[in-house]
């Protein structure tokens, strides 16, 4: 009788644990599909806000650049990169956070000549680095730098930071690594104002390089 008592307390024990690891595991895929499908609307809403850029900027070149904002995009393209990040941390390297990855790549180099061409244009107060890194296990630096640019970005407004992961296999990705000679042994890489830095630079460092190019404001 008490072999009989002992087997059915296991069985409902272990039918327990099952569902509960199956709720668990639901609720894991719902909410990482659901941050999946929120970083797809973003991207179609970045897509829209490039698209009417570029048409704005036509627009402004038969008119005055006074009307030109300091920022094109909004938050949107940082808003995607913070869930890009966290999509990797928590759910790896997946097909589709790959091809996330590639779509936001994109959308920044889409930005950056955009931007670029508006400052040259109408002679905006801005500055542009180009920032290259790879997996910690690759570049032990690399985690470190990301939080230097964190801190100047926060310094000053009109600085505008492009992120790309060295080993994205996409032929634009692979341009920029080709014009500025970009190495995986160098890494991390920045290009600021088309001159290339290799390895690890403090926030004074490369304030020192933006400030020489661009007149930019403290932030307030």
């Amino acid at each position: 009788m008490n072999n009989n008592f002992d087997w059915r307390k296991y069985l409902i024990v272990f039918l327990i644990t099952v569902c509960l690891f199956l709720t668990a595991s639901f609720i894991s895929n719902f909410f990482s599909e659901k941050k999946v499908d929120e970083m797809k609307s973003i991207q179609d809403n970045i897509a829209i806000n490039i698209l009417s850029s570029e048409t704005q900027f036509s627009l402004l070149q038969e008119s005055s650049c006074k009307y030109v904002s300091g920022s094109v995009l909004s938050g949107e393209l940082d808003e995607l990169g913070k869930k890009l990040e966290w999509s990797q941390t928590n759910l790896g390297d997946t097909d589709e956070v790959t091809y996330l990855k590639k779509y936001y790549s994109l959308l920044e180099i889409k930005d950056y000549l955009l931007m670029k061409k508006v400052s040259v244009s109408c002679g905006t107060k801005s500055a542009f680095i180009l920032y290259f890194y790879t997996t910690k296990d690759n570049c032990s630096e690399c985690e470190k730098e990301g939080m230097v640019l964190s801190d100047l970005r926060d310094k000053y407004p009109e600085l505008r930071v492009y992120s790309f992961d060295y080993a994205t296999d996409l032929s634009a990705i692979k341009s920029l690594l080709q014009i500025y000679k970009i190495k995986d042994t160098e890494l991390p890489a920045l290009v600021v104002d088309d001159s290339l830095l290799t390895g690890f630079h403090s926030v004074s460092d490369l304030e020192t390089q933006i400030l020489k190019s661009s007149k930019l404001q403290l932030r307030k």
